[in-house]
């Protein structure tokens, strides 16, 4: 299964997957009404199979398989955004250095514009923003392949990582990657991704990467977006996932399957 296909089998089970981290993080949440300072988490995969060694074995194990179950969706997630990952997804103002062998005229580096996209010789405005490295050379090999060169050899080297990117998941109107531009907070970010869709949670898990350990904490938007409760600056490689809401979830469902005729006599 190619990174592509787990992203897409990581989004269709990420409503399930963001129910249960919040639930996870439900003893020790933050960002709502009256909170102090928004702080996150820390996920200790360690303390806690060290904990299991003692104790209660069984809610320890199972806590222990919690953090850990947070940090791999974090890594998977943040790969995208990752400089040192094969999923980084190229962003604004990188600067790529692209080779074609044997052809020294068509070897250039290039920067990325504000736009997403490079100026590339012969084939001229070409979509770069939020590809993969290894997807530019694909497209450059088909678009000089197809009337400039028989069979070239391309390849697409990041020289610069100059943009910084968060990622937004779950039940968001436009998941993906976006660019952080002069600073990006959490309700920023939400509306960025379209806003909610219809059957979302009004609270959404921030996942954040530091040196190999991963931090967590639970922030309700509507709260902040209220001026309720403070907002959080957001950094580069962090993941937000907006679950769906079980109750919103089964009516949605159900007013879609029921004939509107049935209705009727209720009303």
């Amino acid at each position: 299964m190619d990174c592509e296909e787990s992203m897409a089998l990581l989004r269709f089970l990420l409503p399930a997957i963001a129910a249960a981290l919040l639930s996870a993080c439900s003893g020790s949440s933050v960002g709502e009404f009256g909170a102090d300072k928004p702080q996150l988490t820390k996920i200790s995969t360690e303390s806690a199979g060290q904990a299991a060694k003692g104790g209660d074995g069984g809610k320890d194990a199972a806590a222990r398989d919690q953090q850990a179950a947070i940090s791999k969706v974090a890594l998977t997630l943040s790969s995208a955004s990752d400089p040192n990952s094969k999923a980084y997804r190229i962003g604004p103002r990188d600067v790529l250095e692209v080779t074609v062998f044997k052809v020294q005229d068509l070897s250039k580096v290039v920067q990325v514009s504000e736009a997403g996209t490079i100026n590339y010789p012969l084939v001229g405005e070409v979509e770069a923003g939020g590809k993969t490295a290894r997807e530019i050379e694909q497209d450059l090999t088909k678009l000089l392949g197809t009337k400039y060169l028989q069979n070239p050899q391309i390849s697409v080297f990041v020289k610069e990582y100059n943009s910084q990117r968060i990622t937004v998941e779950g039940a968001v109107k436009k998941p993906g990657v976006y660019p952080i531009i002069g600073g990006m907070s959490l309700l920023q970010a939400v509306a960025t991704a379209g806003g909610f869709e219809s059957n979302a949670e009004e609270t959404v898990l921030l996942i954040r990467q530091n040196n190999g350990n991963s931090s967590a904490g639970r922030f309700d938007v509507f709260q902040i977006s209220k001026g309720r409760a403070e907002d959080v600056q957001l950094e580069a490689g962090d993941v937000i996932i907006a679950p769906t809401s079980d109750i919103k979830q089964g009516m949605e469902v159900f007013f879609r399957l029921a004939p509107l005729a049935n209705l009727a006599p209720l009303l």
